[in-house]
């Protein structure tokens, strides 16, 4: 029986009363009323501000003139609106362009208030006012650029964009404005717009041009920075969802990034298998469409070596929010040059393979085949430009589509799907930080949490009145459902029997079992009052081992930090400093003078290969002081550290570093071991713990620890080594989430080590106790690794 709009929302209004609001919910305050344009107002070039074109060779600038030129084309424009969202972790405004029609700007409240009732049909009281809604509303469409500052096309095609839709005075574009509202975020990483810009004109004419900076261009995580979209740690990914996805509700979110040089000259969706089976299928739906619809408008104009169906999968929700809030993500993905200077890419150059097609080979979803050649920061802008512009031309003219399937999808999650658990019942008496972070990230996506009026049985477990309960019926339910419950992800194979083909990112991301925390499904209703939505609890962070007495003197701790960044560095000082850890960064020069013991009591060594640790950035590009690492000088001081009285603790890969430089009397079972005999690609184990050594006071003998491309330990020599933590015997009670293949090599083996030198100890660990700033379970083991014994 088919259904009207109305209809849809009236049944939707039957099932669930419209909740109270959370902080995170309510609407924001009326923006400031628009100022009036002078008449006949000029609009500025880009190159009248910038001093260049963007796609200009060899022209980049910094974020501060990029500012000057969208508030210019805001005062020029009464198309486009300039808004400041706040600051970003460096201080630099963090900032958005809404773009529409003038009428459009003018009534912004009510189109937001229209797309709100979309986004909760609960809250939809009559036919009525879903029918205004969905013939009134706007497609809502959110632009965003240069999350990864090296990827230097994304500074320069949102000017492009934002100059062509204040300008242009086509049908398309007209079309455009009346019907769609965009907001642009021009950075997601404004302070990386300006480390990049900033290495890069130093560098111009050297033999590090185009070369990438000595430092993260995200202040604590790098290229990691779009992996936060459901973790919410960084102040960027704090304001784009607070400000933006969760007052907006995008039905359509476009993220342009860079890939390398040597593929195809763009990737568009659809993605590959898998797709995170928490995804509503009509999102996928869309998503194939609109990439698809994309790729053959950029090849009318002429542009070849386009790919979809190919190198990404849409598993994570670390990197597509809007799959968990009623809209598609479209990722592009365009060839990169060296930074801002051009390349040549002769056709044999190019791979022979990649995932999902042959860049030198036709195939369906790679059609015409890009001949090779010269490749320039103009290429790129222009390909970002027209994919975007694409995407606009789309937004506008299906309209009406994209409204009724976002209706469509919202309505769903209210009503609940049929083979999902009724709720998530998370007790309230647990690790204080661990549920408040936990619950935090949840109302921060929009997830609304109740707690039971009175004591309950859940499965033969008596539960207190207090206790949280999370309904999946409600609008972000696949939110909440993907983040607790555990992954099982599939095992894919090159081809049968043959190495496993490896995921774009990792496998897991459950919350509960990476925060050492409990979250049980409830397959049927409870047999419970459930009270209003409630707000998070809050919790101080920070860890009392570091606060100084007597007895008990504050560890002078020191962090590696090589010039060859690493984001492991990064998430290490972002847990270090949010968790309120002192320390003092240790750079290569540091470690190679030695006497390390008469300043430091303890030495971290981040995740990162042993060669990148010796040997650091090549001196064939990189001058003085970023080449080359801390060499055999720095590891005979770490040595001598150690021997000394020190306590050198080394993160997963950079504990192959400590057993090698070191002599450890420890053998890695993983080394140089094939993926096919071997294969975790980001899951969560099972650690077994020795609950008598001080290191794991406040853990407990088991707890779930993060692995990626870690160690695993034999002890060659009991005299001096203890062990802390390993995996568990039984092959089968490993994987708690994500995937492994052949547990059996790493059954029983050590993860967590103690080993005795001299007068000092090397703690190892084989995973990544703080990883990404979610792995809190495992966070009392780096600390209190570093304590003085």
């Amino acid at each position: 029986m088919r259904r009207s709009r109305a209809g849809i929302a009236l049944a939707v209004l039957g099932l669930v009363a419209a909740p109270s609001l959370t902080a995170a919910q309510r609407p924001p305050a009326r923006p400031a009323p628009r100022r009036a344009r002078p008449a006949a107002a000029v609009i500025p070039t880009p190159r009248s501000i910038l001093g260049f074109d963007p796609g200009d060779d060899r022209k980049l600038t910094e974020w501060p003139v990029l500012v000057r030129y969208y508030q210019a084309l805001a005062r020029a424009s009464d198309r486009v609106d300039y808004r400041e969202l706040g600051k970003t972790t460096l201080g630099a405004p963090f900032v958005a362009l809404v773009i529409s029609s003038p009428r459009n700007l003018r009534e912004l409240d009510r189109y937001r208030r229209l797309n709100a009732g979309l986004a909760d049909p609960r809250t939809l009281r009559t036919s009525a006012a879903a029918q205004e809604a969905l013939r009134d509303g706007k497609t809502i469409v959110l632009i965003t650029s240069s999350i990864h500052s090296t990827e230097v096309g994304g500074h320069l095609t949102p000017v492009a964009l934002a100059y062509r839709l204040a300008t242009d005075t086509s049908a398309a574009t007209r079309a455009i404005l009346d019907n769609v509202i965009l907001w642009l975020v021009p950075s997601l990483n404004p302070d990386g717009v300006t480390i990049v810009s900033r290495w890069y004109n130093k560098t111009l004419g050297t033999s590090a041009e185009g070369s990438s900076p000595p430092e993260l261009y995200h202040h604590y995580t790098g290229h990691d920075n779009n992996r936060d979209w459901y973790a919410f740690t960084q102040v960027e990914t704090q304001l784009t969802v607070d400000s933006l996805q969760n007052v907006w509700h995008p039905q359509i979110v476009h993220d342009i990034h860079q890939m390398g040089p040597d593929g195809a000259r763009l990737f568009l969706p659809p993605y590959l298998d898998p797709v995170e089976p928490n995804v509503d299928p009509l999102l996928i739906d869309g998503v194939n469409a609109l990439g698809s619809a994309m790729a053959w408008e950029l090849a009318s104009q002429g542009k070849t070596g386009i790919s979809i169906n190919s190198t990404y999968d849409a598993w994570t929700p670390a990197r597509a929010y809007q799959h968990y809030h009623g809209g598609v993500r479209i990722l592009s993905e365009t060839a990169s040059g060296q930074l801002a200077s051009p390349i040549d890419v002769p056709f044999d150059r190019l791979q022979a393979r990649s995932r999902g097609y042959n860049p030198r080979e036709r195939s369906w979803n790679f059609p015409h085949p890009w001949p090779g050649g010269r490749w320039t920061i103009r290429d790129i802008v222009s390909y970002q430009t027209a994919g975007a512009y694409a995407l606009l031309v789309n937004a506008a003219r299906d309209r009406d589509r994209w409204l009724s399937s976002f209706f469509t999808v919202e309505t769903r999650a209210v009503r609940g799907w049929r083979d999902w658990p009724y709720a998530y019942v998370i007790p309230a008496h647990q690790d204080s930080i661990a549920l408040a972070t936990m619950l935090g990230i949840l109302q921060r996506g929009q997830v609304e949490i109740r707690t039971a009026q009175q004591a309950f049985t859940l499965r033969g477990e008596r539960h207190a009145a207090g206790t949280y309960v999370v309904v999946l019926r409600q609008p972000y339910a696949a939110f909440a459902k993907t983040l607790l419950e555990p992954q099982r992800y599939p095992d894919r194979r090159l081809y049968p029997n043959g190495p496993p083909e490896r995921p774009y990112d990792v496998t897991a991301h459950t919350l509960p079992l990476l925060m050492g925390l409990t979250a049980t499904p409830a397959p049927e209703s409870l047999r419970v009052a459930l009270s209003a939505p409630v707000a998070a609890p809050h919790a101080a962070l920070g860890y009392a081992g570091f606060v100084a007495t007597d007895l008990n003197p504050v560890p002078r701790v020191g962090l590696y930090r090589s010039y060859d960044a690493t984001m492991d560095e990064g998430w290490t000082r972002f847990v270090f400093d949010t968790w309120k850890v002192p320390y003092v960064s240790l750079v290569d020069s540091t470690v190679r003078a030695g006497k390390l013991k008469e300043k430091f009591d303890v030495i971290v060594i981040p995740d990162q290969s042993p060669r990148d640790i010796i040997e650091g950035l090549p001196a064939t590009r990189y001058p003085a002081p970023y080449a080359g690492g801390i060499g055999t000088d720095g590891a005979e001081a770490l040595r001598q550290f150690v021997l000394d009285g020190g306590t050198l603790v080394a993160l997963n890969e950079a504990s192959r570093f400590a057993v090698q430089a070191l002599l450890l009397p420890v053998r890695n079972v993983l080394e140089a071991m094939p993926d096919e005999d071997f294969y975790a690609p980001g899951s969560i184990f099972r650690l077994e713990l020795d609950a008598g050594n001080p290191l794991v006071r406040g853990v407990g003998k088991e707890t779930a620890a993060w692995f990626q491309g870690g160690p695993a330990f034999d002890v060659l020599d009991s005299t001096v080594v203890r062990v802390i933590g390993k995996w568990p015997d039984a092959p089968e009670r490993l994987l708690l989430s994500g995937w492994v293949l052949h547990p059996e090599k790493v059954a029983g083996k050590a993860a967590l080590l103690e080993v005795r030198q001299g007068s000092g100890r090397v703690i190892l660990f084989g995973f990544r106790p703080q990883y990404r700033g979610q792995s809190l379970a495992t966070y009392p083991l780096l600390f209190n690794s570093l304590q003085v014994r």
